[in-house]
C-alpha cells in the first residue's frame, strides 16, 4: 500500500554554515506525517535551530533533499522559499519576533499580508481579517480588553500566545515552534501546550515542536533526541 504524502521528508541530508569545517546537520531521513505532533529535543549546539530554518526553507542544505508538503524546497530560489514558507508555515520562535509598534490584532494579522494564501484560508475561518484573528486570540485565552494594545504592554506569556494566533492565523498546514515554552514556568508551559495543540488539532496542521524539555515530550505522537540521528559530531569527530 502507497504510504500517504508527509508533511516534511528530509532525505541524505546536509548543511553546513559558511566558514565552518563540519556540518552543522547531517541525516540520513526524517518524516514527519500530515497531522503529526512531534517533539525534537536535543542539547544546545545538536542542530535543532539549523533543522527548523531547513525545514522552513530559510536555508538550503548543500546535499540531499528537503520536500515539504510534496514540494522540493532545496531547488527553488530564495524568494520562491520564503513565498511557500509564508503560505504553509506557521512559526513560533523562542524570542516570539512580534512588532512592536503593532497592536496584538495586527500582529497575529502579519502573514494575510504577506501571503493571498493565508489570509483565503483565515476569511474562512471568520467573517472578516480581525474576526479570524480575534477568536484566535480568545480561543488562546486572550481577553478582549488586550486586543487594541500594543504588544509591548503584554505580559511575556501574553505574548507568546499573541506569537501563536500569528502562527496559526490561517490555518498553515505546519506549525514549526523553536522552544517557544522556556520562559515560562512549568504550570505555564502546560497550559499554552493545551492550547497550541489543540488549535494544530482544529487546523489540522501538523506540529514540530523543539525543546531541551523532556517534561513536555510525553504530550506528543512522537518523540525524537535530534543528537541521536544527526551524524554531524561524528562527521566532525572522524575528520
Amino acid at each position: 500500500m502507497t504510504q500517504p504524502q508527509p508533511a516534511i521528508h528530509l532525505r541524505n541530508l546536509s548543511f553546513t554554515w559558511p566558514g565552518q569545517p563540519h556540518p552543522a546537520l547531517a541525516l540520513d531521513e526524517l518524516r514527519v506525517a500530515a497531522r503529526e505532533h512531534l517533539f525534537i529535543s536535543g542539547p544546545s549546539g545538536s542542530g535543532k535551530s539549523t533543522l527548523l530554518a531547513t525545514i522552513g526553507g530559510i536555508i538550503a542544505p548543500q546535499a540531499g533533499s528537503v520536500e515539504v508538503l510534496g514540494q522540493a524546497l532545496q531547488g527553488l530560489p530564495a524568494a520562491r522559499r520564503d513565498r511557500f514558507r509564508v503560505d504553509h508555515i506557521g512559526f513560533i520562535f523562542q524570542q516570539f519576533n512580534l512588532l512592536p509598534y503593532l497592536s496584538v490584532t495586527d500582529n497575529v494579522l502579519l502573514p494575510c499580508q504577506f501571503s493571498p494564501y493565508r489570509k483565503e484560508r483565515a476569511l474562512q475561518q471568520g467573517g472578516s481579517l480581525p474576526e479570524a484573528a480575534q477568536a484566535l486570540l480568545a480561543a488562546l485565552d486572550l481577553a478582549p480588553a488586550l486586543w487594541a494594545r500594543p504588544v509591548t504592554q503584554l505580559s511575556i506569556g501574553q505574548q507568546q500566545r499573541v506569537a501563536a494566533a500569528r502562527a496559526l492565523i490561517g490555518r498553515p498546514e505546519i506549525i514549526v515552534a523553536d522552544e517557544p515554552t522556556s520562559a515560562l514556568d512549568s504550570d505555564r508551559q502546560q497550559a499554552f501546550l493545551d492550547l497550541l495543540q489543540r488549535e494544530c488539532g482544529h487546523g489540522e496542521s501538523a506540529l514540530v515542536f523543539v525543546s531541551h524539555d523532556q517534561r513536555l515530550a510525553a504530550r506528543f505522537h512522537r518523540r525524537i533526541a535530534l543528537e541521536q540521528i544527526n551524524r554531524a559530531a561524528d562527521i566532525g569527530a572522524a575528520a
